[in-house]
């Protein structure tokens, strides 16, 4: 069984606006802060990558349309054998 909290110091408006949010939810109040309490949980661990960050700053909302992403490698070099003998065989 989860552990009991008591929220204090909660203006009227406050109470009102829980109320009617999980009255819309189709939910309890305690349920409604329960879910409250796991999105903010989860938002806050998520790790944002390097490329989420450029999008929010840089995406298309932004204004920047990026080419298609490309397939960009390491291809090892390749000599043709007869124009660079090794030293042994001269």
């Amino acid at each position: 069984m989860g552990s009991a909290i008591t929220v204090r110091g909660l203006n009227e408006a406050e109470k009102s606006w829980l109320k009617a949010e999980s009255k819309d939810a189709g939910i309890s109040m305690e349920e409604f802060v329960r879910r409250m309490i796991r999105r903010q949980r989860e938002e806050s661990t998520r790790k944002e990558s390097v490329a989420d960050i450029w999008l929010r700053h840089f995406g298309p909302e932004n204004g920047v349309e990026l080419p298609p992403r490309g397939q960009y490698g390491y291809r090892p070099l390749e000599f043709p054998e007869d124009e660079f003998p090794l030293e042994d065989e001269k």
